[in-house]
């Protein structure tokens, strides 16, 4: 896929371009919220545990938060720790005025309830929008003005991604293929939202591929490799895809080797869709950039100074 034809007239969604772009957008407003009222937006990110593939997005994170001007911290817990001791760091940062963003990175040990940790942290810091004040806030459509949602990163990249190829979603079907807290359930909130007509499809959908195929917007979310096939797309429509799926490499000859696909069978789609997001390089790099706008909109609402837009 690192052949892709990525251009004005492609139909391939370039979200690696469109994320850095959002980054250099929420440094400019970093620069300026220290320039206007010397405050630094400041990130913590709790892993708990040595996951290899969380040590990665742990760190990708912080260096995406430092090149963004944002103050980040990582704070390491050992795998055995305990939920009290996760939730006594996680209420010292609550309390700490210089952190604006709480994120506890996913999954986390046996003997430690997600949903106990998520509710602990201070809704106006919780950067990853899984609280559930924050779910409340999205499902009514507060998500701008005073006591507004923060809204779950990929959800909220998949969005901007629609709105910077399509403009105005107002009146489109959308279908959301998935129903997850974290990507499914959102989504599906921000697309009505923007007063689409939205289906939320799953596994115990009924002729599941007549519901994907009258979708002007399909936002695949099952994290099943290859799912979605060409006969499950509307002519035209757009497609986001937010699957990654490591699997067997199909062209080489090493057992080993593996690479990273989408819930859509990305090569049978592309001739009949109006849009794609490729995987790798459509949704995952502005999950991130996301993580880094919610941070500065954290800090500014902590602090009483204008939420930026970030259109």
């Amino acid at each position: 896929m690192s052949n892709l034809n990525i251009g004005p007239d492609s139909k391939v969604i370039d979200g690696k371009a469109f994320a850095e772009s959002l980054r250099e957008r929420v440094a400019n407003k970093v620069k300026m919220i220290k320039a206007d009222h010397g405050l630094i937006p400041g990130l913590a990110v709790v892993l708990v545990g040595e996951d290899p593939a969380s040590q990665i997005y742990v760190r990708n994170k912080g260096q995406a938060a430092e090149k963004a001007g944002i103050r980040a911290k990582d704070y390491r817990l050992s795998k055995s720790s305990s939920e009290e001791n996760l939730l006594s760091l996680v209420s010292e940062l609550n309390a700490d005025p210089l952190i604006h963003g709480i994120l506890v990175q996913l999954p986390l040990p046996r003997q430690i309830d997600p949903s106990t940790i998520i509710g602990a942290i201070d809704p106006v810091k919780d950067v990853d929008g899984f609280h559930e004040i924050n779910t409340g806030r999205l499902s009514i459509g507060k998500i701008t003005g005073s006591n507004h949602a923060m809204i779950p990163c990929t959800p909220l990249g998949c969005r901007m991604l629609l709105e910077s190829r399509l403009g105005d979603l107002a009146g489109l079907e959308a279908v959301v293929l998935g129903r997850s807290n974290i990507v499914g359930k959102p989504m599906a909130q921000l697309l009505i939202n923007a007063s689409c007509t939205v289906t939320v499809a799953h596994s115990k959908t009924k002729d599941l591929k007549k519901i994907c195929r009258r979708a002007d917007i399909l936002v695949a979310a099952v994290g099943r490799p290859k799912m979605v096939q060409f006969d499950w797309i509307k002519p035209g429509a757009t497609v986001i895809d937010v699957g990654i799926n490591r699997i067997p490499a199909s062209t080489n000859e090493n057992p080993n080797k593996t690479e990273l696909v989408g819930d859509v069978d990305f090569e049978s789609v592309i001739d009949i869709v109006g849009g794609i997001t490729p995987v790798p390089g459509g949704v995952g790099p502005i999950t991130i950039a996301c993580l880094l706008a919610n941070t500065v909109v954290a800090a500014c609402s902590q602090n009483g100074f204008e939420i930026p837009n970030w259109n």
